[in-house]
């Protein structure tokens, strides 16, 4: 269960970071973990909630203080992301709308933050010559079929075509996609947690055979800095991470709890994808990895090939029901634990 994702990380020191949605979940982790590995010039908070802002540096210790900046500010509005990106050398793209119930009932609000926000997270940086962005994406971007789904497909599109038009200017564009996060605000296990914890005689489940991909923060954060660190542009990266069944989640969290079946919610899936078979005919694996690469003439994976790479077998498809690793109960309170 360990994933590391060995590879090393990029060397941050003397750099200055940006992260949209900094004060999400991945943000906090992200800023805590390059904080304590490394000797940035600056990390960027962006992000439209003061709340939320004033909370997260209330948490920074105060050695590192100087070294952070919160910038209010939303992936909507372009002039001020170009303000916020002015001398950035690594933006990390987090901020979106992800409630797929709430992106049904409110599709303006999810494209216009999704989408749009992704078309001006690239044209901030081409303007601002950062170096390097990378964009968090989802395994409901892999054949959607709900509008956070389709709006991240979108987006990721955006990011790896962005390679196109930048030319010879030395910036690069990549997209990192896994599964659901182990104890991420909003996620299935706080809420599960919470219903326990106020004494629930029952557990909602959608469906006996929904499983998902799992990933806990820490293991999030060292994905994408490992893949910061080897990106050429263009690519998506997707870890190999263990699945899991929800209803056995829920056991393992509450082994004496009934469960209640309420049915599948609008726009959610049985099983995730993260690579269709599509897909998989420009799939490269490493050891801990996959790689979707881009279908640009001048891209060349040397890069990756130097590193064992390899194509993966015909016909190959990476979803959640057809994963070679499952996580056992005993691992899962491992991880939450960690997590903790």
């Amino acid at each position: 269960m360990d994933r590391t994702f060995g590879i090393p990380t990029p060397d941050l020191d003397s750099k200055s970071l940006l992260i949209t949605g900094g004060t999400g979940s991945f943000g906090r982790a992200f800023v805590k973990h390059v904080l304590e590995k490394s000797a940035p010039d600056r990390i960027i908070i962006f992000s439209r909630d003061e709340l939320k802002q004033f909370e997260m540096e209330q948490t920074i210790s105060e050695k590192y203080k100087e070294r952070v900046r919160f910038f209010i500010g939303d992936v909507r509005d372009l002039e001020r992301l170009e303000l916020a990106m002015r001398e950035v050398d690594i933006v990390v793209h987090a901020a979106a709308l992800k409630q797929v119930p709430a992106a049904e009932y409110n599709p303006f609000e999810c494209v216009k933050t999704n989408i749009h926000g992704a078309e001006n997270v690239v044209m901030a940086s081409l303007r601002a010559g950062v170096s390097k962005i990378i964009s968090l994406s989802t395994d409901k971007a892999a054949s959607p079929i709900n509008l956070y789904g389709a709006s991240k497909l979108a987006s990721d599109k955006i990011f790896v075509a962005a390679n196109n038009i930048s030319g010879s200017q030395d910036t690069r564009f990549s997209v990192v996609r896994y599964g659901n996060v182990i104890g991420s605000r909003g996620s299935v296990i706080p809420y599960f947690k919470n219903l326990i914890e106020n004494g629930a005689q029952s557990l909602p489940i959608t469906h006996p055979e929904m499983t998902r991909f799992w990933i806990t923060l820490a293991q999030g954060v060292n994905f994408v800095l490992s893949s910061l660190s080897i990106m050429n542009g263009g690519e998506i990266f997707v870890p190999k991470i263990p699945s899991m069944k929800v209803v056995d989640l829920a056991k393992a969290l509450a082994p004496d709890i009934n469960h209640e079946v309420v049915g599948i919610r609008p726009g959610e899936k049985l099983h995730e994808t993260m690579i269709t078979i599509d897909d998989g005919r420009t799939t490269l694996e490493l050891e801990d990895r996959y790689v979707i690469e881009p279908a640009f003439a001048f891209w060349s994976n040397s890069h990756l090939k130097s590193r064992d790479a390899s194509a993966v077998s015909e016909n190959f498809e990476y979803s959640s029901n057809n994963n070679l690793e499952w996580l056992s109960d005993s691992n899962l309170k491992k991880l939450i634990i960690e997590q903790n």
